[in-house]
């Protein structure tokens, strides 16, 4: 796999946002990696007619609902043409001549026939738009909700590198909106489309049928209408793709600037936030506009055409009809099979018209439904099962760019049950190395292994099943607190849940809730303290009850007492674990069998915090350093 998966992306980077390689086990990113306003994959040239052929195998399984469709189509459209010829053939019993005979069945009854069957027609076509819409409401949505369904199955199997450089409110605006737009267009104008085209043809039969003259009158407006169709259709088409975009763009800087709301807040930025604000929003407006001129400007121009058409109609017709070569009621039945053949060149224009933002939208979905998902797992890979937890890292070489390298020749091991501390200075590439240990990264070179095996051979679910995780920037579901500490455990009871939850220390707090373990968390539980938070993700962390364990900055949110108190309860989850402790303040993880300094892209120290002090290097600086700033701080 490699580093990053977005051919499109300039993203330049050398270590990941903290933390974001967990999502996948509870955390969340927030558009790290990546300007607010990313889209411009939609400017790449597109082929309408594969997007076309893509989205119609999202239709294989309702073949019956289509054919059915099909069926009332024709029927409709069939009655529909109809309906000029009887309005002619009365006007010709209205209005005798030596072209069109009388009716030998009386004026009266066959005017009154005449009404019957046109009232019929109507009937039968209203009753057949009325099903196929029906149906075809039902058809779009079942094919949206399995594009929808196949979009989000993606985005759970894409690796992480996808996430690290994408704005994620614009993933949400292909899932949303663009896939909206896609439902919209197939419920509303597939079987208008299918509809028109019937009518356009069965027109053009029956009018070469009356009077092949005044058919090829007929071609000059309609060849008039397809060049216009085809001067906007190429004007609005990348439009309507930079208006998709953009809409993108404006859902990724508003998700961006909700979610950090409070840092906006306390670093004063409402003015710089509004600013960007209404500069993508500029944007979008702008290609909107342009796109709604450009579309907008279609049907009037189309409509003067049809004046046209029926101008030339009437004059050619009236010449006809004066010398005998055509009846009145042929004129009229020839005029009505004109608008018949004139607006379904318009309406098709309209609808191709309207299908560009579909298209547009179609694309976007198919760029992320292209993108590489994580490598299979081998054939002949095996299950991780009774886990020692026994690990070694041989040799590791890694690089998020392979001309920037942020690992380089670190070996290591971790006998089962040790507690592995790693320290070292922001973006060393501490937490690189859990990230290649759970392969949310693949390695570049060298190996590591647990319990003597690759983790290469080993299937990736079962590898990561393996992990309990607690994070620096903890994320919750929405939903209650029970739920959220469940999520370690699905199977686990309420028993089992408390427990928990009093060995992570969270049980007091959450007992002082007004609803206890029933109350709903918002959003990322952004109605508790970073602190409570943090508590509950040991909790759940401590439910699943796993053999390996990741702890990433765990006690960075809480204060020194809970500190103390998580500290006891982590020692009791440590015992015979194999542990890896993620820290900067050093007080955290002086207990840890080994602690590893890493710098520079290597491991630079290792051994014990009483063996680190007395060799007096890097590690002893840090040390002194932080107590210093204690002291520094008590003084104060």
């Amino acid at each position: 796999m490699t580093k990053t998966d977005d051919k499109h992306s300039n993203v330049k980077f050398n270590e990941p946002p903290n933390n974001l390689a967990y999502q996948n086990l509870g955390g969340r990113g927030r558009g790290h990696g990546g300007p607010p306003h990313m889209g411009g994959v939609a400017e790449k040239p597109r082929d309408m007619k594969t997007t076309l052929r893509r989205l119609w195998t999202y239709f294989i399984g309702q073949r019956r609902g289509l054919v059915l469709v099909m069926l009332l189509v024709l029927l409709g459209s069939g009655v529909s043409l109809i309906t000029p010829y009887l309005i002619g053939r009365a006007i010709d019993g209205l209005i005798p001549t030596g072209i069109s005979e009388a009716p030998n069945i009386g004026i009266d009854r066959f005017l009154i026939l005449m009404v019957i069957l046109l009232a019929g027609a109507f009937i039968i076509d209203t009753v057949c738009q009325y099903l196929q819409n029906f149906l075809m409401a039902g058809i779009s949505q079942r094919m949206v909700k399995k594009l929808r369904s196949s979009l989000f199955d993606h985005f759970q199997q894409l690796p992480v590198s996808f996430f690290d450089t994408r704005a994620h409110g614009d993933l949400m605006s292909r899932l949303t909106n663009d896939i909206d737009n896609i439902s919209l267009t197939v419920a509303s104008s597939t079987s208008q489309l299918i509809s028109l085209v019937v009518m356009l043809t069965g027109s053009l039969i029956l009018m070469l049928a009356l009077s092949p003259l005044m058919t090829l009158m007929l071609l000059v407006p309609a060849t008039l209408a397809l060049i216009l169709t085809r001067t906007i259709v190429k004007r609005t088409r990348p439009l309507y793709r930079k208006q998709q975009a953009e809409l993108g763009a404006l859902s990724a800087q508003l998700e961006e600037s909700i979610s950090g709301m409070l840092v906006v807040r306390g670093f004063n930025h409402e003015k710089a936030v509004i600013n960007d604000f209404k500069e993508i929003n500029d944007r979008y407006y702008k290609a909107s506009l342009m796109a709604l001129i450009w579309g907008g400007m279609l049907m009037p121009m189309m409509n003067v055409i049809n004046n046209l058409s029926l101008g030339l109609i009437g004059g050619f017709g009236s010449y006809l009809a004066l010398s005998g070569v055509v009846s009145v009621g042929v004129i009229a039945t020839f005029i009505g099979y004109s608008r018949q053949f004139v607006r379904p060149l318009n309406e098709i224009a309209n609808i191709y018209n309207t299908l560009q933002t579909a298209i547009a939208g179609a694309e976007r979905v198919f760029d992320i439904l292209d993108q590489a998902t994580e490598p299979a797992d081998r054939p002949d890979c095996v299950s991780l099962r009774d886990v020692v937890g026994e690990i070694q890292f041989k040799e590791i070489e890694f690089g998020y760019r392979s001309d920037v390298p942020v690992i380089q020749g670190v070996s290591f091991d971790a006998p089962a049950g040790s507690s592995i501390a790693l320290v070292g200075p922001t973006g060393a590439g501490k937490t690189t190395l859990v990230n290649l240990l759970a392969r949310f990264y693949e390695l570049d070179g060298g190996t590591i292994a647990i319990d003597g095996r690759d983790i290469r051979e080993y299937k990736r679910s079962d590898l990561r099943q393996a992990f309990g995780i607690v994070l620096q920037d903890t994320y919750l579901f929405s939903g209650t607190i029970r739920e959220n500490i469940r999520y370690g455990n699905p199977n686990a009871d309420d028993v089992q849940v408390e427990e928990a939850a009093r060995k992570g220390a969270a049980h007091e707090f959450i007992r002082r809730l007004p609803k206890g373990y029933d109350t709903i968390l918002t959003e990322s539980g952004s109605n508790l303290s970073a602190g409570q938070r943090q508590l509950l993700a040991i909790a759940r962390a401590i439910l699943a009850d796993s053999p390996i364990l990741i702890l990433d900055e765990a006690t960075s949110n809480v204060d020194t007492r809970t500190e103390l108190r998580i500290q006891k309860a982590m020692l009791e989850l440590m015992k015979n674990r194999t542990t890896f402790l993620i820290a900067h303040r050093l007080s955290t993880i002086r207990g840890a069998d080994r602690i590893l300094v890493i710098d520079n892209r290597r491991i630079v120290e290792q051994g014990s915090h009483e063996q680190l002090l007395t060799q007096g290097g890097v590690y002893a600086g840090m040390w002194q350093s932080q107590l210093e700033n204690v002291g520094e701080t008590e003084s104060i």
